[in-house]
């Protein structure tokens, strides 16, 4: 979707804070992801980059989603195929906590007919879109919408 025509969308959630922070990756909802419990997406994301178990043991108890994202940036030995495979983990990982946490589901289903915007100030354009710069592929608020979509038909 290009930024015009982002813009032009009248219902439009620009960024996961305030009433909507509860679809940041951020935001405590315990999960379990391959056998182990995470205590947000964030963490289960970021112990999915390595295949080091020890690595993925200090992601997930680290104190904040923060913090294991700082891990999982600088610390962890990427797995080598991470390109091929952090969408599907994403997804399966969103999936997951809306499935689980039906308080959740039911304010994620809520949230139709908006468009889901990852707006952001620190320049994931991956992920998200820079909101100076209006330009991101926003690939994480298209996951939200389709595992919306999919719990809205009972999927």
């Amino acid at each position: 979707m290009t930024k015009e025509s982002v813009l032009k969308l009248k219902n439009i959630i620009e960024e996961f804070q305030g009433k909507y922070r509860f679809l940041s990756n951020f935001y405590l909802s315990p999960l379990v992801y391959r056998g182990e419990e995470y205590p947000t997406v964030e963490h289960a994301y970021q112990a999915s980059k390595t295949t080091s178990f020890s690595e993925q043991y200090e992601i997930k108890i680290a104190s904040t989603p923060g913090k294991a994202k700082r891990y999982g940036k600088h610390i962890v030995h990427l797995r080598p195929d991470w390109d091929l495979v952090k969408e599907k983990i994403m997804y399966e990982l969103i999936y997951i906590k809306f499935s689980t946490h039906k308080g959740l589901q039911k304010k994620l289903i809520g949230t139709y007919p908006m468009y889901l915007q990852e707006g952001n100030m620190w320049g994931d354009t991956f992920w998200g879109v820079d909101l100076r710069t209006g330009e991101g592929k926003n690939k994480l608020g298209k996951i939200l919408m389709r595992v919306r979509e999919e719990l809205r038909r009972g999927n």
